[in-house]
């Protein structure tokens, strides 16, 4: 009998919105596992190849020490390690090392290759992040709000800054976790017109920053410059100078309201200096639950839990 087909992890919608919250309750159990230093080890003999094309520090930390943690073993390649590097067909890549390898996550520029990627594999594939969607850190982020203000749905979330791949993202985690988002972005950065479309009834544009975070209970942004478009940087610090996030700011939104920064973050441009140590920051939290959410999403590919036991 043949092996069923993977289940791959390249956008939030891969999931179920049931799937999705399992996801987060199960991160939450194994941070619990972590911080009482139990031995837990599903993953012995098995490895996650980490493909790279797209330099990293909280991606390639938290997969990494997160396979070892859970007893497997990590393989660093970086586009100057592998065949990709040099023009290698992505199917043959594919096909090739997920037939050595138990799970692949790569983080890469352009989303088609992820999928093309996934298409000839033989195992799970996870997007770390790619021009387009960076879902593994929305685990980390909805996680985290969890964590310090209960169930997301029906909150309200909003985006100030560019209408990039966190915004795609967050565009998709409204639909899948149930909250409104407001997405503040300056004109001509604006995310994707038809992913916006699809998610109209849950989305407000709004190009005010201080109308936008009105009763918002989390506030949430991002570099003004994503890799890739560093020559881009003093156009983009001028079109977004209005769109600081600071504790002024973070004041007109609802008083429980909480901030986040994916990092890194670039002080006195999208965060003001004071705005990273407010007491509504949750950045370090955000950050070292990449580490658990991503465990818990290599457990639920890996494992395949029934997770309505």
């Amino acid at each position: 009998m043949p092996n069923p087909a993977p289940r791959h992890f390249l956008t939030l919608l891969d999931l179920t919105s049931n799937e999705l919250d399992w996801v987060i309750q199960r991160a939450i159990a194994l941070k619990q596992i972590r911080n009482s230093n139990t031995l837990y080890e599903p993953f012995r003999n098995q490895v996650l190849g980490m493909i790279f094309e797209k330099s990293s520090t909280r991606t390639r930390v938290s997969f990494e020490a997160g396979m070892a943690q859970l007893g497997g073993h990590a393989l660093f390649l970086s586009s100057r390690d592998t065949q990709l590097g040099r023009g290698e067909p992505i199917e043959d890549s594919a096909r090739v090392i997920s037939s050595m390898v138990d799970i692949i996550m790569i983080r890469t520029f352009d989303h088609a290759q992820v999928e093309e990627f996934a298409r000839h594999s033989k195992v799970p594939i996870i997007n770390a992040l790619t021009d387009d969607y960076h879902p593994c850190q929305l685990l980390a982020d909805i996680q985290t709000f969890v964590e310090h203000r209960g169930c997301i749905s029906g909150k309200t979330v909003t985006w100030i800054g560019d209408g990039n791949n966190m915004c795609h993202s967050y565009i998709n985690a409204a639909r899948q976790f149930d909250f409104n988002l407001n997405i503040c972005c300056p004109s001509g950065y604006a995310p994707n017109p038809q992913l916006v479309k699809d998610n109209a009834q849950r989305i407000q544009i709004i190009s005010d920053p201080k109308t936008a975070v009105q009763g918002s209970h989390l506030v949430v942004t991002d570099t003004w410059a994503s890799m890739g478009q560093e020559d881009e940087k003093k156009a983009r610090e001028l079109a977004f100078a209005n769109y600081q996030v600071n504790p002024e700011l973070m004041d007109l939104a609802a008083d429980d309201a909480l901030f986040m920064h994916c990092l890194p973050a670039y002080r006195g441009l999208e965060i003001s200096h004071d705005m990273f140590n407010d007491p509504r920051s949750v950045v370090y939290d955000e950050a070292e639950n990449r580490l658990h959410a991503q465990k818990a999403l290599m457990e639920f590919l890996l494992l395949n839990p029934n997770i309505d036991a």
